[in-house]
This record gives C-alpha cells, sequence and structure tokens, in this order.
C-alpha cells in the first residue's frame, strides 16, 4: 500500500504526468518520440509509487529491544558525546536509506516523548558524517521503562522534506509509523551505555523488525 504520508507526491505526479501523456499521445511527433516519452512518464509514475510503498511489519515482542526506525544500511556504530537528551556518552548507530528503501520510519521503542526540536539544517550528501550535525532534521528523544532512546530524521540533499508526527508528551508503541523523510536521507540512533548493540556496521534494517539493540539490567 502507499503511506498516507506520500498521497500529496503521489497525487500531483500522477496528474502532471497525465497531462503530458495526453499531450504526447494527440501533438507529439514522430511518433518513437511520443512513445519514448509515453515510456518515461510512465516508468516515473511507477518509481513515486514504489518511492512511497508501505509493508506491513512484524515488530519483535522482546520487552527491552530497540528496532529500526528506519529501513537501510548501517554505516556506522561508535560512542559520542550526546550532550542535548543523554548529557553524556551514547552509542550511535547510523542508518543510510537509499532512494530504493522504503522510507516509512517507525518508533524504535515503546515509551514517552520527552524531547522534540526540528533544524532547518542545510544539504549535505546523507551518507556524509557532517549531515548529523549540519542537514535539515527532527530530533526525537524517548523515555522507556529501562532508559532513553535519542533518535534523528535527517534528510538529504535532493529533497527537504521530513514528516513527523510525534510531539512531547505522546505515549509511543514500539514499531508503530510515526512519519518518514522524503528522497534520501539517514536515521542517527543514540543509546545509552546500558545496551547490548545486535547489529554491525554494513547490516541491512528493516524498519520495526530488524532489533538494533536491547536494554541490560544495568
Amino acid at each position: 500500500m502507499i503511506t498516507r504520508y506520500g498521497y500529496d507526491v503521489v497525487l500531483t505526479v500522477t496528474g502532471i504526468c497525465g497531462i503530458i501523456l495526453f499531450i504526447a499521445l494527440l501533438f507529439i511527433e514522430p511518433r518513437i518520440v511520443r512513445y519514448s516519452i509515453v515510456v518515461l512518464v510512465t516508468l516515473f509514475v511507477a518509481f513515486t509509487v514504489y518511492f512511497f510503498r508501505d509493508p506491513e511489519r512484524r515488530t519483535p515482542q522482546q520487552e527491552r529491544a530497540i528496532v529500526a526506525p528506519a529501513d537501510g544500511k548501517i554505516i556506522s556504530i561508535k560512542t559520542v558525546a550526546e550532550e542535548e537528551f543523554f548529557k553524556g556518552p551514547a552509542t550511535l548507530i547510523s542508518i543510510f536509506m537509499s532512494p530504493l528503501n522504503v522510507h516509512v520510519n517507525r518508533v524504535p521503542a515503546s515509551g514517552k516523548v520527552l524531547y522534540t526540536r526540528y533544524v532547518e539544517g542545510e544539504y549535505f550528501a546523507a551518507f556524509e558524517e557532517k549531515a548529523s550535525e549540519k542537514n535539515e532534521q527532527m530530533i526525537v528523544g524517548i523515555e522507556t521503562p529501562y532508559g532513553k532512546v535519542l533518535f534523528k530524521q535527517i534528510a538529504g540533499f535532493i529533497a527537504r522534506r521530513i514528516v513527523c508526527e510525534l510531539q512531547v508528551g505522546d505515549s509511543v508503541s514500539v514499531g508503530k509509523r510515526f512519519g518518514m523523510i522524503k528522497f534520501g536521507s539517514r536515521v542517527d540512533v543514540f543509546l545509552p551505555p546500558n545496551v547490548n548493540v545486535c547489529v554491525n556496521v554494513g547490516s541491512k534494517t528493516k524498519a520495526g523488525e530488524t532489533i538494533l539493540a536491547e536494554f541490560t539490567n544495568h
């Protein structure tokens, strides 16, 4: 199915492409040019629909699990100083989302939203390190029964369009849809010291399904 976050784009693209097809079929000559336009426009509409797909996911039921908020590939796992929400050391896991990945984002852990901040930002490629600090992003901090989780939706250089429905005070459930990043992006997840990381650099992730880490008893 198509995500509701993409209805506006899909309808706009379909409408514009429908007009182009109408003009091409009636007025464009020679025939090879007309058919080339038809094929290109059809492929563009098909890619748009494919980009905004929203498949169902099976979220693990482990209480202490922290799941991936995004589809993609893990490009970095490292220890950092996170002073905005944790105010101390944290494990950063970065997930790069290519244009072919599902771009709907899901809540990584159940709890309560304690912090949000939107940053307009710049236009660096999402896989670059400085994108984490410089690009347009939505920052969300959740308090779970076992510890805090912070994540950033980071836009890429192709388009700046982040959708996030979460607000401070919301109670959230792991694996539930909460937004998306349109047209190339990255999600950074910050975890506290009391977790066991379950993935490696290069691992592929599925939002709402892949377990990134698990809270320990400490």
